[in-house]
């Protein structure tokens, strides 16, 4: 594997302690007072055996990237940090919690899809010493210490699945823009589930949007959101399908199928202090990438120059740190079971 890392290199994953999950689907975000912009300065595996070509990379801009594109964010230290910096944010989001599929804290094999920098695989495998815990990805920034029931593999989700034992319960999370047919990858998450296993499928939706008008539809940041999109399926990678995961999953014939929406504010400009928090390393974990996120979908997908996108991103992040721009991307979970009578078939 390619890094030696720690189980979390989160660098704030001691300040606050787990909080019981909100309703969020019903909450309004209230702004707060300030108006400055103080503090606003990610069994062996049975899959058919891998090609090199998973190893190799190409540079573009200074920065690593896989050399198929089949992946549009960089595969190099900077952006584990940033991937392990995310994992963070999204336990911020979601109070503390994990997971959300109701039978996660008794699977005995568990999968993780597209599992990055593998800190959710190592976790849940640390929390869950009787599971067998497998990581998938195709980008090689693993660590190679790792509790003895997790197992890392590099492998592309995209093709065709080969497991010759089931799992009761397969983890997707931050995908969208990384797969070109969704379909196929929830087809093949069912077919690999135990009958009554879960799917968990976790992202974000796109555009931004705000409650009270303050992001403007001609908005830098509303533009970046549309343009990226455009950027992302121009290369054959839909970058919004968050909002269809959970008409996917009743397609291809999971039953009580469930979405829970939270929202991650642009930065600190809500009044609450837990979601001042989830804004703040919102804008870390998205400034952190926006130049490189940018320059490979504008770039490679709509063809604009790197001049036209340094000074575009520039107006970006100048409304992302504007606490008078009260915006937020909402994050939707979506859980899904396989029906249990496949068992008796």
């Amino acid at each position: 594997m390619a890094n030696d890392k720690s189980k979390s290199s989160s660098p704030a994953a001691e300040q606050s302690p787990p909080r019981d999950a909100d309703s969020p689907e019903e909450a309004l975000l209230e702004a707060g007072d300030d108006d400055s912009a103080l503090g606003v300065t990610d069994d062996e595996l049975s899959t058919a055996s891998l090609r090199s070509s998973i190893y190799e990379y190409h540079m573009i801009n200074g920065r690593g990237y896989h050399k198929d594109e089949k992946y549009w964010l960089p595969s190099d230290q900077n952006e584990s940090e940033r991937l392990d910096l995310q994992n963070h944010q999204l336990l911020l989001t979601f109070g503390g919690k994990r997971y959300f599929s109701p039978n996660a804290d008794t699977a005995k094999r568990v999968l993780d899809v597209g599992t990055g920098t593998g800190i959710w695989a190592v976790e849940f495998a640390d929390e869950h010493p009787h599971a067998e815990v497998f990581g998938i990805d195709i980008a090689p920034i693993q660590p190679d210490f790792v509790p003895p029931n997790c197992t890392f593999e590099i492998d592309d989700a995209e093709k065709e699945w080969t497991w010759t034992k089931p799992f009761d319960y397969i983890f997707v999370r931050l995908m969208v823009g990384s797969i070109a047919d969704w379909d196929k990858l929830i087809r093949q998450c069912y077919e690999n589930l135990e009958p009554g296993g879960w799917v968990e499928v976790i992202d974000p939706v796109f555009p931004a949007k705000s409650e009270d008008g303050t992001l403007k539809p001609d908005s830098p940041l509303h533009r970046w959101d549309e343009l990226t999109a455009k950027g992302a399926l121009a290369l054959g990678r839909p970058f919004d399908e968050g909002v269809n995961h959970e008409k996917r999953l009743k397609e291809a014939g999971f039953v009580n199928v469930t979405r829970k929406a939270f929202k991650w504010p642009t930065n600190t400009w809500p009044k609450d202090p837990k979601f001042k928090e989830i804004g703040l390393w919102t804008l870390a974990n998205i400034e952190r990438n926006l130049e490189t996120i940018s320059s490979f979908l504008l770039r490679q997908g709509l063809g604009m120059s790197q001049e036209e996108i340094l000074v575009f991103i520039a107006e970006v992040r100048a409304e992302m740190r504007n606490l008078k721009v009260h915006a937020y991307w909402e994050v939707f979970v979506v859980t899904g079971q396989k029906p249990e009578e496949q068992a008796q078939e």
